[in-house]
C-alpha cells in the first residue's frame, strides 16, 4: 500500500535546500512491452520556473509525462519530489502530495458540468476542503459563466481552460502540462501563457510543460529539455533555443 510521504509545502519545514525542491526525473526507463519509450530520462525542474520539454512526435514526451504522473510505472529509475522519491505511490497518491496532471487531449468528463468537473479537482486535496477556489475564475473568467454547462459543451479553448483549472483545484507544487495549446485559438493560447507565468513566476510552482509550439515556449519558458529516442539529448535556457538545435531536433 502506497503510503503519504507529507510532501506539501506546508509540511516541509527549513530544512530542504534550494537543489532539492522542485521536480527531479532521474534515469528513467519505461516500456510497452517489448519497445523502448523512455531510455534513461534524466529531467530537473526548480520551482518559480517553466521548464518546457520538447521533441518531434513520437519520443517519448507524452510517455514522460505519465511516467512522472505515476499512470505509467518506470522500469528503472526514479521520480524525486522536494528530495525524495516518490516511486512507490500511485497516481492517485502522487496527486495528493502536490503532483497534477494537464493531459493532452484535456480529458475533462464531457457528461458532467463545469462545476462538477472543477470539484473532481478537490479530490486531491488532503485538508478535506471542498469549495472551489474562485481563484481559478479570475484566471478564466468564462468558466464561473459557464458552471452549469456540461464539459462536453464547451469549445476546445474552454475545455483545454477547465482542464487547467480542475488540476489547480488539487492545490499542487508541481504542475505538469502535455501540449496545451494544441489545437487551441491565439488568443486562449495567449490566456494560458499568462497563467502559466503567474502561477511559475509570481507564486513559485514548478510548471513543466510539454510543447511544440517553439514561438509559446521562446515567450514563457525558462529552460527546456529536447527528447529523442526516448532520452534528453539537449537543455538550457530558452535564449539558448535556435539554430542547430532547432534544425537537428525540431524541425519537421
Amino acid at each position: 500500500m502506497p503510503v503519504d510521504l507529507g510532501l506539501r509545502t506546508s509540511d516541509l519545514g527549513q530544512n530542504l535546500t534550494s537543489s532539492e525542491m522542485g521536480l527531479s526525473v532521474e534515469n528513467v526507463h519505461f516500456a510497452y512491452g517489448s519497445v523502448n519509450a523512455l531510455n534513461g530520462v534524466n529531467l530537473a525542474a526548480q520551482p518559480g520556473k517553466i521548464h518546457c520539454v520538447m521533441g518531434r512526435n513520437g519520443v517519448g514526451k507524452t510517455t514522460l509525462m505519465r511516467t512522472i504522473m505515476g499512470v505509467y510505472r518506470a522500469s528503472a529509475g526514479s521520480v524525486v519530489m522536494h528530495g525524495i522519491p516518490i516511486d512507490r505511490l500511485d497516481a492517485p497518491r502522487r496527486a495528493k502530495n502536490g503532483l497534477a496532471l494537464v493531459p493532452q487531449g484535456r480529458e475533462i468528463f464531457p457528461k458532467l458540468t463545469v462545476e462538477e468537473n472543477l470539484r473532481v479537482g478537490l479530490e486531491a486535496r488532503t485538508d478535506r476542503r471542498r469549495k472551489i477556489d474562485e481563484e481559478v475564475y479570475e484566471f478564466f473568467p468564462i468558466l464561473k459563466q459557464f458552471l452549469k454547462r456540461m464539459g462536453g459543451d464547451l469549445s476546445g479553448g474552454q475545455q483545454q481552460q477547465l482542464a487547467i483549472a480542475r488540476a489547480l483545484q488539487g492545490a499542487p507544487q508541481v504542475l505538469l502540462l502535455d501540449e496545451p495549446t494544441e489545437g487551441i485559438q491565439p488568443n486562449i493560447i495567449q490566456l494560458i501563457g499568462d497563467v502559466l507565468q503567474k502561477l511559475a513566476h509570481q507564486r513559485g510552482m514548478t510548471v513543466v510543460l510539454v510543447e511544440q509550439y517553439l514561438d509559446f515556449v521562446k515567450e514563457i519558458g525558462d529552460t527546456f529539455a529536447i527528447m529523442n529516442r526516448g532520452r534528453v539529448v539537449a537543455e538550457g535556457t530558452t535564449d539558448q533555443l535556435h539554430g542547430e538545435l532547432i534544425s537537428q531536433h525540431l524541425s519537421v
